[in-house]
C-alpha cells in the first residue's frame, strides 16, 4: 500500500514582508519514497502565518482526487487551528471565542474545504531541527519567496 505524506512550510522575510510557501509531496511504498512532487510559491506582501497556510492548502489541492495522506507541519498556528480551533470558529460564524474575525479567515476556509475531500492525519515536528524533508520544505519555501524580495 502506498503511503502519502506532504511536509509544508511557509517563510517570510519581515512580517509582514515577502513570502513563500512549500510542499514536498512524498509516496512512500515498503518504506522508500518511489515518487516526489515539489510545489513553491510566494507573494510580495504577507505575513509568516498566511504562507503556512498556504503551503498545506497546495498540498492539499494538489491531490487529484480523494486520499489518505499525513500533512507534516512545522507551524503549531497550523496544526492546532485546524485540528481544534477550527470547529469552534465555523460553530461561531468564523469569529474567535472572543467574537473576533478570525485572522486569515479565506484561507482557513479554503483548507477546510480541501481537507474534506481526503482523510487527513496533521502532525507537527520542530522546526529548524534537522528533520530532512522539513528542512526541504522550508528549501522550497524560501525559493517561493526569492522572486517577491527586494533585488529578487
Amino acid at each position: 500500500m502506498t503511503e502519502l505524506i506532504a511536509y509544508t512550510d511557509g517563510a517570510c522575510s519581515g512580517n509582514p514582508g515577502p513570502g513563500g510557501w512549500g510542499a514536498l509531496l512524498q509516496a512512500i511504498e515498503g518504506g522508500a519514497v518511489v515518487k516526489e512532487r515539489e510545489l513553491k510559491g510566494g507573494e510580495a506582501g504577507t505575513t509568516n502565518n498566511r504562507m503556512e497556510l498556504l503551503g498545506a492548502i497546495h498540498a492539499l489541492e494538489a491531490l487529484a482526487r480523494p486520499t489518505t495522506i499525513t500533512i507534516v507541519t512545522d507551524s503549531a498556528y497550523v496544526k492546532n487551528g485546524v485540528t481544534s480551533w477550527i470547529h469552534g470558529w465555523k460553530r461561531n460564524g468564523w469569529k474567535t471565542a472572543n467574537r473576533k474575525p478570525v485572522k486569515n479567515v479565506e484561507l482557513w476556509q479554503r483548507l477546510d474545504e480541501a481537507q474534506a475531500r481526503h482523510n487527513v492525519t496533521w502532525k507537527w515536528v520542530k522546526g529548524h531541527a534537522g528533520h530532512p524533508e522539513n528542512e526541504r520544505a522550508d528549501a522550497l519555501a524560501r525559493a517561493g519567496m526569492a522572486p517577491f524580495k527586494p533585488g529578487g
